[in-house]
């Protein structure tokens, strides 16, 4: 009897580059499964944001059997969605839509994937004290991740103080008061003096945003850090810090293992995630030297 086949998709903006339709096409080849992975631009449609539930419907009605979902519509996707899974709702926003019985249902995989690649990783890191760049979409996911994984305190620092605030709140209600705390940039020095590492997910380093996300002397070998950038593997952060002695991890685990599990609800089939983030990082290292 023949398998099925897949149709999934990507909606987002300037995803033109994105790895995401080679490591999910990839690991199908290797099972055997038919799967055709689609980009769907929202810079070449010419559309806003706000258009993904329009493109939610036509894929649902075309017979897409799911969706990942990037940015800027994360957010924007939720109000289209007929369910959500506990975790996508407490951190109001959806990576993945999988259509199952006529009903879109959001899931949220960066959560699991950077939990399972720091797991991986960075497997003795201490987690009294983290401090967390960045506050935005990906900021939300892998602090949900750092609280899951059993941080006592995460603060998160944000060039937009009430954005930094906002993420505090949601983690302490979902986690317990006192899990989360808000800064501003002033005090990182104190912060990063007494931090056992940093989680950085704002844009710096990424090859369109190059630079430290901080200043180097901030950096000290007593700290541990982890990166969400995967383009390029190597930032400039991770090469700074690795000088100093730090243990890092870098982006490519969490992109290869929230591929991985929306690849197994895409299709309900066990992905090999090592084999996957073997992918991401040859597809990542044959971009950066390319580019």
């Amino acid at each position: 009897m023949p398998h099925r086949s897949y149709l999934v998709g990507l909606i987002g903006s300037g995803i033109g580059p994105s790895l995401s339709p080679a490591l999910h096409e990839g690991e199908a080849d290797r099972q055997g499964l038919r799967l055709v992975y689609r980009p769907i631009d929202i810079d070449t449609l010419g559309v806003p944001p706000e258009a993904v539930g329009d493109l939610l419907r036509a894929a649902r009605d075309l017979g897409f059997d799911g969706l990942n979902i990037t940015h800027p519509c994360k957010q924007l996707v939720i109000e289209h969605l007929d369910a959500l899974t506990p975790q996508a709702e407490a951190l109001g926003a959806v990576n993945t839509v999988v259509f199952e019985d006529g009903r879109a249902v959001g899931h949220n995989t960066d959560v699991t994937g950077f939990a399972a690649s720091f797991a991986r990783g960075l497997p003795d890191a201490p987690l009294e004290r983290v401090v967390q760049l960045g506050a935005g979409g990906a900021g939300a996911a892998v602090a949900h991740a750092t609280l899951t994984l059993g941080a006592e305190r995460v603060t998160v620092v944000d060039a937009l103080p009430e954005r930094a605030a906002a993420l505090a709140g949601s983690l302490n209600r979902a986690f317990g008061e006192g899990r989360a705390a808000a800064a501003p940039p002033e005090r990182r020095t104190e912060l990063l003096a007494q931090a056992d590492g940093i989680v950085h997910a704002t844009p710096t380093g990424m090859a369109a945003h190059p630079g430290l996300p901080l200043p180097a002397e901030l950096l000290h070998s007593g700290l541990w850090v982890a990166e969400v950038v995967y383009r390029p593997l190597e930032t400039e952060l991770l090469r700074t810090a690795r000088a100093l002695g730090c243990a890092t991890l870098d982006g490519g685990g969490m992109a290869a293992f929230q591929a991985a599990d929306a690849f197994r609800l895409f299709t309900g089939r066990e992905p090999d995630a090592a084999r996957m983030l073997a992918d991401l990082t040859e597809l990542a290292g044959a971009v950066g030297a390319s580019n």
